[in-house]
């Protein structure tokens, strides 16, 4: 799956809200930054920490809730 697939489904899952979206992905960047493991199985070698996030996200194993 493209960048650009993962970053439409991560965005669908948070109602399309994209300030939302970029607020959970810095975070997560942050945590992996810092020693955090990937929550999942990463499909190609040095993906950046961003597209981890997106990930994440796209595939629902990070939940983001508004505040």
């Amino acid at each position: 799956m493209r960048i650009e697939q993962i970053s439409a489904k991560a965005l669908e899952r948070v109602n399309y809200d994209r300030y939302l979206l970029a607020r959970a992905v810095s975070k997560r960047v942050n945590e992996l930054l810092n020693g955090a493991k990937p929550l999942v199985e990463l499909p190609k070698k040095n993906m950046q920490p961003t597209e981890i996030a997106i990930l994440e996200i796209a595939k629902g194993f990070i939940k983001v809730k508004e505040i």
